[in-house]
C-alpha cells in the first residue's frame, strides 16, 4: 500500500514548486511522484502513463488539484474509473475529494451527474446548430466532389466499355468509386427528368 503523487504543469516554462511543496508536506517520497510538463488535453502523458503502470491494488494517488490531473469532468471520471478498477484510491487536496471516504465518493457521483448534464447540453447545442445550418442551406461534412464538365462523355465511354472505370475515376480528379456511383446516379436521374 503505497502513496503516489502526480504533478503537472502545462508547459516546460512553468514551475512545479507549488505542487511539489504539497507533496513534500505529505512526505511522499520523491520516487513516488510522477510529473508531466505538457497540456492536459489528453491522457497520453508520459508521467501519467508511468503512474498508471506503477500503481497497484491498495495504493493511493494524490494530486494538488483536479485541474492538474484531468482537463475536464469527463476525463477526471474516466481516470478515476481506471484507478478504481485497479483498486487504487484517489485524493485531490484542493477540492477535498477523497475516494476513501463516503463524502469523497458522493462528490464523484455529483461530478458524474454534472458531466452527464454537460454532455447532454453539448449534444443538444450540436443538434440545434446542425439543424440551423441545414435550414440556411449550409452543406455539412466533406466538400461535395463535383464531376467534371465532360462527365456525360466519360460515362458514355465507360458504359460502351471504351475506357475502364479506373480511367474514368482518374479523369474525374481521383474520385473514389463510391462517389462516382453517387454522381452517376444523380446524372442518370437528371437525364431521365429531361426526357
Amino acid at each position: 500500500m503505497n502513496i503516489y503523487g502526480y504533478i503537472r504543469v502545462s508547459d516546460v516554462s512553468q514551475n512545479l514548486d507549488r505542487q511539489q511543496i504539497a507533496m513534500d508536506e505529505l512526505k511522499i517520497p520523491k520516487g513516488n511522484i510522477f510529473t508531466d510538463k505538457q497540456s492536459g488535453k489528453n491522457t497520453a502523458r508520459p508521467g501519467l502513463q508511468r503512474l498508471f503502470s506503477t500503481v497497484a491494488h491498495g495504493d493511493t494517488v494524490i494530486v494538488e488539484s483536479v485541474s492538474r490531473f484531468a482537463r475536464n469532468t469527463r476525463d477526471l471520471l474516466d481516470l478515476i474509473d481506471r484507478l478504481t478498477r485497479k483498486g487504487v484510491e484517489f485524493v485531490s487536496l484542493k477540492e477535498r475529494i477523497d475516494t476513501t471516504t463516503p463524502t469523497g465518493k458522493f462528490m464523484l457521483t455529483v461530478f458524474g451527474a454534472v458531466a452527464e448534464l454537460e454532455r447532454g447540453y453539448i449534444l443538444q447545442r450540436q443538434a440545434e446548430g446542425i439543424a440551423a445550418a441545414k435550414r440556411r442551406g449550409v452543406h455539412l461534412g466533406r466538400p461535395i466532389k463535383k464531376p467534371p464538365e465532360n462527365f456525360g462523355e466519360l460515362v458514355q465511354a465507360w458504359e460502351n466499355k471504351q475506357i475502364p472505370l479506373s480511367k474514368v475515376l482518374e479523369q474525374c480528379g481521383g474520385m473514389c468509386a463510391a462517389t462516382f456511383y453517387r454522381r452517376l446516379s444523380e446524372y442518370r436521374s437528371k437525364r431521365r427528368r429531361r426526357r
